[in-house]
């Protein structure tokens, strides 16, 4: 019986995965599920009996690798990620796997069982290597898509196709360039730092809009902006007047 611990910080995510160990992995018993760096560390600072530790990359409070620097990791480690051509630098690191998100019965099932392979080997990741990855990374990857979950069903939609983000009654959601609408989990905040910020720019506090949905621009009062977007947002589009000069240098 391998003992498992969930690191993520989206309780749809979470219950995801949840649901594919106990349907797929009957010999996987999930321990415990964590959903920040803090509540992490301050689990495994107890010496839990975990030998499989499944990752959320990006955490509400950091990146997971902060865990690494705070606290000994003694399992097998499998990494879940949105960032595709950062999860493929991480692999090539050694000692630590991966699953992009959505995760798939099939590649979990791969995943579980090169863990397994190494595990008679090697109990545990090589943290050094890990870390010094880690030091000598490139740049950011921003999000290449958004996984969104509506009732049973998980959807990725590709950043390229979505035209912004806004809240709504304490809610946030994404509207693609076809006009769909779906419900995020991810604040603001967060996707404001995960967006490329050459495609997105936060225009408000309840709004984030990309280059490609704005037609045209007009001035508003109070010193304000009006943007034209296509499709036609649930929202009074308008920049704010602390972030006009930013964003008519973005808009160049």
């Amino acid at each position: 019986m391998m003992k498992a611990l969930i690191v993520e910080d989206e309780r749809m995510a979470q219950a995801q995965l949840v649901r594919l160990l106990k349907t797929h992995f009957p010999d996987i018993e999930v321990v415990q599920v964590t959903d920040s760096v803090r509540s992490t560390v301050d689990y495994l600072a107890g010496d839990p009996p975990v030998n499989l530790i499944f990752m959320d990359v990006e955490l509400s409070d950091g990146d997971c690798f902060e865990i690494f620097r705070q606290v000994p990791v003694r399992a097998q480690v499998i990494m879940t990620t949105a960032y595709e051509s950062y999860a493929l630098k991480a692999f090539e690191a050694g000692s630590v796997d991966y699953l992009l998100k959505p995760i798939s019965a099939e590649e979990l099932a791969r995943a579980v069982g090169r863990c397994r392979e190494r595990a008679a080997t090697a109990p545990a990741i090589d943290v050094e290597k890990l870390l010094a990855f880690v030091a000598g990374r490139q740049p950011k990857n921003y999000k290449e898509r958004i996984v969104v979950y509506v009732g049973e069903q998980i959807i990725p939609v590709q950043t390229d196709r979505i035209a912004f983000f806004f809240a709504e009654e304490k809610a946030n959601y994404l509207m693609t360039d076809e006009g769909a609408r779906y419900l995020v989990e991810t604040t603001l905040d967060t996707l404001e730092q995960d967006l490329d910020p050459e495609r997105f720019f936060r225009i408000s506090r309840g709004a984030i809009v990309a280059r490609s949905a704005v037609q045209s621009v007009s001035r508003h009062f109070s010193g304000r902006l009006r943007l034209e977007m296509k499709p036609n947002p649930p929202f009074e589009p308008t920049v704010s007047r602390a972030r006009v000069d930013d964003f008519l240098k973005w808009l160049e």
